[in-house]
């Protein structure tokens, strides 16, 4: 922190006690806001004229009274304040907000910690080695040759998935792939789409932002009610994440899979199916990909943001034969093609089945965590009741008792981050159950025992 600026205004006094006036009066006024981390003492005692003893007295006081934080190798930083509203000279007041979050138990991200940095490294090196002179080009909007044969390859093998290299698409995550999708069916006449009551937020937007109506389909014990499209005859598209439902963690009935299938086939429209975690599965049979009871209605989405991580931006779409061309030539007008290192190095990590023993491992440790999460509540709140476990990288905590904003509220001035079940409503659907959406892949190893404690204290 040796090149954080702070300025402070002392007036009169000692050396030692106008220096802790003009801190109290920084964070009264609201001008050094909760979470701000703070120079050094050897960096602020240089900056001001003082020496670094006096510093750490003032760093020290400061903290007894409540003022600051100070984290064992990690610096120190204004604590959390609890009594009014600061106000500016002006008279505006400043609105109060939580500090920031030292537990994240939102889902969507996975342990970047586990990231597999060597064999990446190995893979990156050989493909890079291999690669023929034309890789580094301007290369194919559809993606690299070698990338879109590996992940067919690996798609047949590990999720069932029926197609070839031609029918992949390489994107730069599942939400490129889906708008995609989006935006060729949409020049196709497709004014209406159909996505699950619960979902991503930005999945909606994204179909939205397509110039598509996007309505809700209820959902059940046995997942999306997909009888309710005979009423809604203008939808051309379905977006269903049907191995492992989000955020509820329900599997699509083996009936409404079916029945889904064929409304595609007798309407012609489309499925989009998001393979949400369907890599990790841990107390049941693997669900297979429904791409491949019905190649020619179904389009695949998949992603490395939960197996590895969402900083590569690598993802694909397995494309039925009569949307590949638009869908290839949507991508055109975006971006046109991915980095080709991560694209080589992704091939060879699938080819070289270091992508398979990295989802085995981690399949292990995350089971462990969700194994750890439910003893943990079972112990603390016992009334909760846990749902959706059986895969995935997240639950679904039923509240017995409270009100789920108010848990939510109340977590993030406990430096907790979550998510409500209700974060991910369909605006036209009823209210339902209260809920909180807990991901544990996220904290690192060493914030997880943390994390749990956290949650434990929130809950009632």
């Amino acid at each position: 922190m040796r090149g954080l600026d702070l300025h402070l205004d002392r007036h009169g006094g000692g050396l030692r006690e106008g220096l802790l006036e003009a801190f109290r009066e920084a964070v009264r006024s609201g001008r050094l806001p909760s979470g701000t981390r703070l120079p050094s003492s050897r960096a602020l005692g240089a900056d001001i004229g003082v020496s670094r003893n006096t510093v750490v007295q003032v760093y020290a006081e400061l903290t007894a009274e409540g003022w600051l934080l100070s984290h064992r190798g990690s610096g120190t930083e204004v604590a959390p304040r609890t009594d009014a509203t600061p106000a500016t000279a002006s008279g505006w007041r400043h609105p109060r907000r939580p500090p920031r979050p030292l537990h994240d138990l939102r889902p969507g991200s996975p342990d970047l910690s586990t990231f597999p940095r060597t064999e990446w490294l190995r893979a990156s090196r050989r493909a890079l080695q291999a690669a023929p002179d034309e890789a580094l080009g301007y290369g194919d909007v559809h993606g690299l040759p070698e990338l879109r044969e590996a992940v067919a390859t690996y798609l047949a093998r590990a999720r069932g998935v029926h197609t070839r290299p031609d029918n992949v698409i390489v994107s730069s995550g599942s939400a490129q792939g889906l708008a995609l999708l989006a935006g060729a069916l949409r020049k196709r006449g497709v004014t209406a789409a159909a996505v699950e009551e619960f979902g991503l937020p930005m999945q909606r937007r994204l179909l939205e932002s397509a110039g598509m109506e996007v309505v809700a389909l209820p959902l059940d014990e046995d997942g999306a009610q997909v009888a309710a499209l005979h009423d809604r005859p203008d939808v051309g598209v379905v977006l269903l994440t049907p191995s492992h439902q989000f955020p509820t963690g329900v599997a699509l009935h083996p009936d409404r899979r079916a029945a889904v299938v064929d409304w595609a086939r007798r309407t012609g429209g489309l499925v989009v199916e998001d393979d949400y975690d369907g890599e990790f599965r841990y107390d049941r049979t693997p669900v297979g990909a429904l791409q491949g009871v019905e190649p020619a209605r179904v389009a695949y989405l998949g992603t490395t943001s939960k197996s590895l991580a969402p900083g590569l931006r690598l993802g694909w779409a397995v494309v039925p034969d009569h949307l590949v061309d638009a869908v290839a030539a949507e991508k055109g007008e975006v971006d046109v093609f991915c980095g080709f290192t991560d694209q080589l190095a992704m091939a060879e990590f699938i080819r070289s089945g270091a992508y398979d023993r990295h989802i085995r491992t981690m399949r292990r440790h995350y089971r462990r965590r969700r194994d750890q999460l439910v003893a943990a509540l079972a112990a603390h709140s016992p009334a909760t009741r846990l749902t959706g476990m059986a895969a995935g990288l997240h639950v679904l905590a039923e509240l017995p008792h409270g009100d789920e904003s108010v848990v939510c509220q109340g977590s993030a001035w406990q430096r907790l981050a979550i998510h409500g079940l209700a974060d991910f409503r369909h605006p036209g659907a009823a209210p339902g159950r209260d809920a909180l959406v807990i991901g544990y892949a996220t904290p690192s190893p060493s914030a997880w025992n943390g994390a749990l404690r956290a949650l434990a204290q929130l809950l009632p």
